[in-house]
């Protein structure tokens, strides 16, 4: 969830790497200094910030929904629909351009998405109605997967002694985005309308995707197949590994949970009737709980290790089904809702760590089977988020805290049955 939710530290995995043995050299050893000639610190920060604002276009129609509401006239649970699209868009992205990365030229590829995801950003900020927007928020996910593009070769071309460090500096930039996506958001939203959110959000994606693809080194590939030859294979590679389809389930789960109920919490704060009346502004500063997941992953990562990845997800599982009943009081006692962020969003991450883990080492062609692990993650999200804007108009938030509570079942349940090879 690079993602709502980003790739652990240690769990990443460049496809035709292979560890070599204590004390002997690579084959070959990628120069730490990027072709364009800044250096590896300047790099790192820029690359850093880069996924940051990325990272918040997938979340940054989330905080603003009760303002876009009032904008077109509709209610706020009448609009949740578009946080969903976002996340359907992004799941696409993931599975049409993530793989290119390994075929084309990463800097035509990360301007050339970067300048669409800018375009569409300025078509949502001039959108007179919601399927506008829907179409505009759609085409912005969809493109915004820069992320997943930029972490891989932080990866691959950090000196060997401090790739871990490089690495984590990415995934904190990562979940710093999903955290400004609805603090700053919100708060800016309040201040200014939620139409100059997207255009500054347009303006510095297009300054920072196009100062990263300028940094870039340059790259050669040798085209070997069709195109689009990683997509072809995912089929066969979930198929053929049961423990990478328990980990595309069972993230799916979980991240469906977190969706329901992290979309739907500022339709829960801001409602006047059945909620807490707050401002978009107030209402934001509930992303700050997400901070927990930079605590977290590290944590998590050490744990898999020691424990193994299956104990982890369960452990995972165990905190977001204690966080769903916290939820449900917290739509009357403001200390349970905060202390239910707290444990979701740990849950989240350890969940994430273990269950990546499994996909990027039990095939032999982990970034075909990351792909499928995050498209079923963000596919699990976005359909939670739908039905969960459903629930709301229906039942409230007992409804959307019912419809986290099935995707905690589907997902544990489903992969406690006995799964063929």
């Amino acid at each position: 969830m690079s993602s709502a939710t980003p790739p652990p530290p240690g769990a990443l995995t460049v496809e035709g790497a292979r560890p070599t043995a204590p004390g002997r050299p690579r084959a070959h050893t990628p120069p730490p200094v990027p072709a364009a000639g800044l250096p590896p610190r300047a790099f790192l920060v820029l690359i850093a910030v880069c996924t940051a604002v990325t990272a918040a276009n997938i979340y940054v129609a989330a905080p603003l929904l009760p303002l876009i509401a009032e904008d077109f006239g509709s209610t706020p649970s009448g609009v949740a629909w578009i946080a969903s699209v976002a996340q359907f868009g992004y799941a696409a992205g993931l599975l049409f351009f993530a793989p290119l990365s390994d075929r084309v030229d990463r800097r035509k590829l990360v301007a050339a998405l970067s300048l669409a995801t800018t375009a569409a950003l300025v078509l949502g900020a001039a959108a007179s109605g919601t399927t506008v927007l829907a179409a505009a928020v759609l085409i912005a996910s969809t493109a915004t997967v820069v992320p997943q593009l930029l972490v891989p070769l932080v990866a691959a071309r950090a000196p060997a002694d401090r790739r871990a460090s490089h690495v984590a500096a990415v995934i904190a930039g990562l979940f710093t985005g999903v955290v400004a996506a609805r603090v700053l958001g919100g708060l800016a939203g309040q201040a200014f309308g939620w139409r100059w959110v997207f255009l500054g959000a347009a303006v510095l994606t297009a300054v920072l995707g196009l100062a990263s693809a300028a940094a870039l080194p340059k790259e050669t590939h040798r085209r070997t197949g069709p195109l689009f030859g990683g997509l072809a294979r995912l089929p066969g590679v979930v198929r053929g590994s049961r423990e990478l389809r328990r980990a595309c389930i069972r993230q799916g789960g979980m991240y469906g949970a977190w969706s329901a109920l992290w979309t739907s919490l500022a339709l829960l704060l801001t409602n006047e009737g059945d909620g807490y009346g707050m401002t978009t502004g107030a209402a934001g500063l509930f992303g700050l709980f997400g901070l927990a997941a930079s605590l977290v992953a590290p944590i998590a990562g050490g744990l898999v290790d020691r424990f193994g990845a299956g104990r982890v997800v369960a452990s995972a599982y165990s905190l977001a089904a204690v966080s769903v009943p916290l939820f449900w009081l917290g739509g009357e006692r403001l200390w349970t809702l905060c202390a239910a962020a707290c444990l979701v969003h740990a849950a989240l991450v350890a969940s994430h760590v273990a269950n990546q883990t499994l996909a990027l080492t039990t095939t032999s062609t982990p970034a075909v089977a990351n792909t499928a692990y995050v498209v079923a993650g963000f596919a699990g999200g976005a359909l939670a988020s739908a039905l969960a804007g459903t629930a709301f108009t229906h039942w409230g938030w007992t409804g959307v805290c019912a419809v986290a509570a099935g995707c905690l079942a589907v997902g544990w349940g489903v992969t406690s049955l006995r799964l063929r090879k």
